[in-house]
């Protein structure tokens, strides 16, 4: 059986926000297991609006906080710090695994602690609140959470190691060289952005630009990546 829930208050107070409407709270957490048991809807097309609430939040910082940075540089960043381990993080942060509503299988196999099903409750979360009360509550909400993965990610590098994968992949061949080569600095000492080329056996097969040179190497490598047809994430 279901262990008693939490009452709502103890997540309102949590993420700071009062729904007026508890019924689009609730629906956030029914897990597809307990809604498939209970002939009710389940928290999927919640999480399908959240995606997208929050992938908006999170590139509208983006363009604006990184105004030097080109698209390129901007979409492995916004990758990580969306991706399931950021969001699953985020939630056991607010507690939400303790306010889910499960079916007896996902209850007897911890799926309160399931990193997908977390993750995705998250957003289901996120679009609650946005048809609650709007954008801006859910932007008070996510982005000084949001805003510290970001911070991390560009000072040290993406959350997808790209310098690693490419070096499995030049070691392919005994004898190569693979360089990362600062080229260009520029902007002033508080917001300064280097450029940086991937260079095998002296041949440039990456450039990427960040706002530390660990992250422009990141970018350089996944542009080779990519040059070896392989994808970044």
């Amino acid at each position: 059986m279901n262990k008693p829930h939490p009452a709502p208050e103890e997540l309102e107070e949590r993420i700071g926000y009062r729904f007026t409407d508890r019924s689009l709270l609730a629906l956030a957490l029914t897990h597809k297991s307990f809604a498939s048991e209970m002939k009710t809807e389940s928290n999927e097309r919640l999480e399908f609006l959240g995606d997208s609430v929050l992938s908006f939040i999170t590139s509208n910082y983006l363009y604006k906080k990184y105004d030097a940075l080109p698209e390129g540089d901007l979409s492995p960043i916004r990758a990580g710090a969306v991706c399931e381990r950021t969001l699953q993080k985020l939630a056991r942060e607010i507690g939400l695994g303790d306010h889910l509503y499960l079916g007896n299988g996902e209850e007897q196999t911890n799926g309160r602690g399931k990193d997908a099903i977390l993750a995705d409750a998250f957003e289901a979360l996120l679009a609650a609140m946005f048809l609650d009360g709007g954008i801006e509550p859910v932007r008070d909400f996510l982005l000084p959470k949001i805003s510290r993965e970001i911070t991390s990610i560009v000072e040290n590098g993406t959350a997808l190691d790209c310098k690693t994968s490419l070096q499995q992949v030049v070691q392919q061949e005994k004898g190569n060289l693979l360089e990362y080569i600062t080229v260009a600095e520029q902007g002033p000492a508080h917001k300064r952005s280097f450029t940086v080329e991937a260079r095998l056996n002296g041949n440039v097969i990456g450039r990427g630009t960040g706002f530390s040179k660990r992250s422009a190497e990141q970018a350089a490598a996944k542009e080779a990546l990519a040059l070896f047809g392989m994808k970044a994430y």
